[in-house]
C-alpha cells in the first residue's frame, strides 16, 4: 500500500513529466510512437491499431531520382496510368538490375511495359505472372531466396527474377538480344514473335529519347 508521502512523490513526478512533455512536444511524439510500437510487437488490440506498412511500400518521390530517371518515371507513369512514386521506384530498381546484369535499364523497363503494362498482379493464360510475366511454375526455384513463389507478385522480386530469366535466355542464344527476347517470350516453341521484339525495342528507343530530354508523345 502506498503511503501518503509515496502518493505525493508520485503526484509530483507525474506533474513534472506532464510539464516536460508540454515544454517538449517532440518528447510526447516519441513516447507515443514507442508506445504504439510496443503494443504492435505484443499484438495488443490489433483490431483498432493498424500495422505501420509505410516501410514496406515500394515507392520513391520523383525528386529523389537523377533528372534523366525522373523524366522516364514521369513519362511512364502518365502513359501507363501508374502513380509516379511506385513508377519512380521501378525505374530506380531497373537501373540497379541493369548494373547487376549489364542489360540496358530501358530494355528492362520496355520488357515490363510490353509484358504487363506495369501491372504487378498480371497473369497470362499460360501462367506467366507479375511485372516481367515470368512463368512462376517453371522458375519456382528462382523465387526460393525471396521466400517462395508468392514473391512473384512482389514488384522487386519479380523484377529481379525476370531479369535473371531474360539474361539466361540471351546467353542460351549466344548473346543475341533479339533471339534472347524471342526465347523469353515462349522458349523453343516460339518461332514467330507477332511483333513482340519490335514493340520492346521501340519502347526502349522512346525511353532513351525521354531520358535525353526529348519530348515523346504518349502513344
Amino acid at each position: 500500500m502506498l503511503t501518503h508521502s509515496g502518493l505525493v512523490s508520485m503526484g509530483v513526478a507525474v506533474a513534472l513529466l506532464a510539464l516536460a512533455l508540454s515544454l517538449r512536444p517532440d518528447w510526447l511524439d516519441q513516447a507515443r510512437s514507442e508506445l504504439v510500437d510496443w503494443l504492435r510487437e505484443r499484438q495488443v488490440l490489433l483490431a483498432w491499431l493498424p500495422e505501420n506498412t509505410v516501410q514496406r511500400v515500394t515507392a520513391t518521390p520523383l525528386e529523389e531520382l537523377p533528372p534523366a530517371q525522373a523524366r522516364v518515371a514521369d513519362w511512364l507513369a502518365r502513359k501507363y496510368r501508374i502513380a509516379p512514386e511506385p513508377m519512380a521506384a521501378l525505374v530506380a530498381q531497373a537501373h540497379e538490375q541493369a548494373r547487376r546484369s549489364r542489360l540496358k535499364p530501358h530494355l528492362i523497363l520496355a520488357v515490363m511495359a510490353v509484358e504487363s503494362s506495369f501491372h504487378p498482379y498480371a497473369q497470362s493464360p499460360a501462367g506467366a505472372q507479375g511485372l516481367m510475366q515470368v512463368m512462376t511454375g517453371i522458375h519456382a526455384r528462382r523465387y526460393e531466396s525471396f521466400g517462395g513463389t508468392l514473391a512473384a507478385f512482389d514488384p522487386q522480386s519479380n523484377l529481379h527474377v525476370g531479369v535473371d530469366v531474360l539474361l539466361e535466355a540471351i546467353r542460351l542464344r549466344g548473346g543475341s538480344l533479339e533471339d534472347g527476347l524471342l526465347f523469353y517470350l515462349g522458349g523453343d516453341a516460339v518461332t514467330e514473335d507477332g511483333g513482340y521484339i519490335a514493340r520492346v525495342r521501340e519502347e526502349q528507343a522512346r525511353l532513351d529519347q525521354v531520358a535525353d530530354g526529348i519530348k515523346v508523345a504518349l502513344q
